[in-house]
């Protein structure tokens, strides 16, 4: 495996320049950066991935806030595109609260005051880096990584036990495993939803949280591709979920959509909406084939740019 050349973050402007493939490494130097530069940006942890990597939490905004909005990225190591925009987001919430302005008619320090904005944008810390950089031969994992993948990494979505994060959620699970049962899936690069929900520490950690803050009114999760907007869960939508859904269609442009087959079972919003009742998206950003090249990342990132920026005013 070539040796990873280390990302040098130019800390001079204002907003950074995310051009960069999202893995570990770099996504610690931008979330350090960020925490050093805003005294206002809370970094916590909320957990561990199964080889140590923290699970980074972002929080912007009023902690005692009666409500708050959950931004998610990178369920799956190839979609890592989606954590570069999340980490942009909060760039630039930052640079607005702090100069005062509202992007879209959104008054930042009016909307910090009343509410919190969480983000996890690196969910999958393991199957983004295995994605991005392969398994060296070191890792703990390497010899059962190396037997799913056949050594090619290039389409993997999984953790580094070889299951699709979201999957693993408890909302129809156990239908699911029939369907794995039926299809052959197995361990592996995709689709494979674990041995039990919330098997995985990363969905585990995320779902703790998620009972922990009871002022979590709205989970937004950002998947690739499709440009469209899953809102629903077995055709069930919580009260108030399919007028903000609409409101999220316009400002993206993206298209309202129902979630089929294999995509119906134990994600996120599924489990959200299950467990909460209350509204819960997931938001298949672009139109490329995944995974999509950092090069990208401004074009996805304008396309979801409003939507991020005025969900919080919609609970």
């Amino acid at each position: 495996m070539a040796a990873k050349r280390k990302v040098e973050i130019d800390r001079s402007k204002a907003l950074l320049d995310f051009s960069v493939q999202a893995d570990y490494e770099t996504v610690s130097a931008f979330v350090d950066t960020m925490n050093e530069r805003y005294s206002f940006l809370s970094v916590t942890s909320i957990g561990e991935t199964i080889l140590g990597k923290k699970i980074f939490m972002l929080s912007l905004g009023n902690r005692n806030a009666a409500k708050s909005v959950l931004y998610v990225a990178s369920h799956h190591g190839a979609e890592w595109i989606t954590t570069l925009i999340l980490l942009r987001f909060v760039n630039e919430v930052c640079e607005y609260y702090k100069a005062g302005k509202q992007p879209f008619g959104v008054n930042m320090q009016a909307l910090l005051s009343a509410r919190c904005i969480h983000v996890v944008p690196l969910l999958n810390a393991d199957g983004v880096d295995i994605q991005i950089n392969g398994v060296s031969e070191d890792c703990i994992l390497y010899d059962r990584l190396n037997k799913m993948s056949g050594g090619n990494y290039s389409m993997w979505k999984a953790n580094a036990r070889g299951v699709d994060l979201n999957h693993n959620y408890d909302a129809g699970f156990y239908e699911y495993k029939k369907l794995e049962s039926e299809n052959g899936i197995v361990p592996g690069a995709t689709r494979y939803g674990g041995e039990a929900p919330f098997s995985e520490p990363e969905t585990g950690a995320l779902a703790n949280y998620i009972r922990y803050d009871e002022a979590v009114g709205m989970v937004i999760s950002l998947h690739t591709s499709g440009n469209e907007i899953y809102y629903s869960s077995g055709g069930y939508a919580p009260k108030g979920a399919l007028s903000i859904a609409r409101r999220l269609a316009r400002l993206s442009g993206y298209k309202l959509s129902q979630p089929e087959g294999l995509a119906a079972y134990g994600g996120l919003t599924d489990w959200f909406i299950k467990e909460f009742d209350r509204p819960s998206f997931t938001v298949e950003c672009g139109k490329d084939k995944t995974p999509i090249s950092e090069r990208k990342y401004f074009e996805l990132y304008a396309s979801v740019r409003e939507m991020l920026m005025c969900a919080p005013v919609m609970i």
